[in-house]
């Protein structure tokens, strides 16, 4: 087992702070792969890739996480840990003054995404909790209209949040990475039982043909690649600083090229079982018109009712898939929850456990107007999980590719002699490439969040 990194000391003006440091690179991978491996994955990679054509987008998926996935988590990765400081302060270090509103941006991502994604985790929760106490109902869209929304969610997205602040609050080693260290095995262990079990499905085939024969046609979509090219972003937590507040707490030696491939890899892994999990299922149930119409609808009304066609067995599936769910979602909390109180712990000097309180409650808050109303947290999800996560990555791709002084020095600390022949085209990726790709999808996902808002707004 890898011998504990020791805490590294920084010096602010007259104070001396001690920098938490993770306890071991597998707790650090564990917990970045967890930061990336979430609802983003299990919610809406299945639904996603049914509107675009399955092994398509599957296809453009891969290509849109090699080609920009993994250089913009590295320019996280640069930023993060040479700055030692969470968003704010990094990209202050990093590109001088007038980077700090994009530090800011980053920040209220992560408290926008979190006071919905809580929401929808809550739901999970409860879901889970139906399958232990009762099984699905027989009515599953007047189950999801019961629960999905008022008192009902409110009290699971108080609940899911609370967990949340708990582990945030115990720290880097002692809260979030043993958290990580737990939690991320056995969700894989469950995705890949699951896996295995819907592959004796009578439907299972015409689930993986949908899934993993591609099109051409659908390969030169506009929509689907724009489409493969945001969920990148979402699925992986760029874009909000997350990564970026992870590596802030890295040893210098840590290979942050071979790190991020192998976090890339491991996320759309479990992007990829959960569709092989969910795509059987589906077909053979014969839903896949149903898993169209919504996200929503894929995931919290289809499946149910699928769960409830297969008898008693569906009981205890359903329970394994939304306990999958959930502990996905709880990462990936945990790392928004992080982003919001690191920065307020660097900038405001105030202790880590007051910090994610505060930073908790006010989110929690916020949290129940989305619990309140569909309508908005469909708009906070086209702002902050689609729009914000785009402009960030466009930020960060100029910024270590144009501003930043010697990313490449970052770089090859501590990479092995491949990686670091590799590190020269990281950077011109970032100059030429990324940008153009973000500008191409920043222009239909600001369509998309512009739509949102005027259908909230009745417009």
């Amino acid at each position: 087992m890898p011998e504990p990194i020791e805490a590294e000391v920084q010096h602010h003006g007259e104070e001396t702070i001690q920098r938490e440091l993770w306890g071991t690179r597998v707790g650090f991978i564990l917990a970045a792969v967890g930061s990336a491996v979430g609802l983003g994955n299990m919610w809406r990679f299945p639904y996603v890739a049914s509107e675009g054509g399955g092994a398509a987008f599957v296809l453009l998926y891969i290509g849109m996480t090699l080609a920009i996935g993994i250089p913009i988590m590295l320019a996280e990765f640069v930023v993060g840990r040479r700055g030692r400081l969470s968003p704010i302060g990094a990209l202050r270090k990093a590109g001088g003054p007038a980077w700090v509103p994009m530090g800011f941006l980053f920040v209220l991502a992560g408290f926008l995404i979190l006071s919905y994604y809580s929401v929808i985790a809550g739901w999970t929760v409860r879901y889970g909790i139906d399958a232990i106490l009762f099984g699905f109902s027989d009515a599953p869209g007047d189950r999801f209209n019961e629960i999905s929304t008022g008192f009902p969610a409110m009290v699971y997205h108080v609940a899911f949040m609370i967990v949340t602040i708990t582990i945030v609050m115990l720290g880097v080693e002692k809260g979030i990475e043993k958290a990580a260290l737990v939690l991320m095995p056995t969700l894989f262990v469950i995705l890949i039982g699951l896996a295995v079990w819907a592959s004796t499905l009578d439907g299972a085939l015409a689930g993986y043909a949908f899934y993993l024969k591609p099109s051409l046609k659908e390969l030169l979509d506009p929509t689907i690649i724009r489409q493969a090219a945001a969920q990148a972003f979402f699925s992986l937590s760029l874009g909000m600083g997350a990564m970026l507040t992870f590596a802030s707490y890295l040893s210098r030696d840590e290979n942050l090229n071979r790190e991020a491939v192998v976090i890339s890899f491991s996320d759309f892994s479990v992007a990829f079982v959960a569709g092989l999990v969910v795509f059987p299922v589906i077909f053979a149930l014969g839903l896949q018109g149903d898993v169209g119409e919504s996200a929503v609808g894929a995931l919290f009304i289809s499946l149910p009712g699928a769960f409830v066609e297969m008898g008693s067995i569906g009981r205890w599936v359903g329970l394994l898939f939304f306990l999958a769910l959930t502990v996905g979602a709880l990462t990936s909390a945990i790392s928004l929850l992080e982003v919001v109180t690191a920065s307020i712990i660097d900038e405001f000097r105030v202790p880590r456990k007051p910090a994610a309180v505060s930073a908790g409650i006010v989110i929690t808050l916020l949290g129940l107007l989305n619990a309140s109303s569909l309508g908005l947290l469909g708009v906070f999800d086209k702002i902050a999980g689609e729009l914000f996560l785009v402009l960030g990555a466009f930020g960060l791709s100029v910024l270590v590719g144009w501003r930043m002084e010697d990313p490449e020095h970052e770089l090859r600390l501590g990479a092995s002699p491949w990686f670091a022949g590799v590190v020269p085209g990281v950077k011109f990726t970032l100059r030429y490439i990324v940008p153009p790709v973000i500008l191409f999808v920043l222009w239909f996902t600001f369509q998309d969040a512009a739509a949102a808002v005027r259908a909230f707004l009745g417009g």
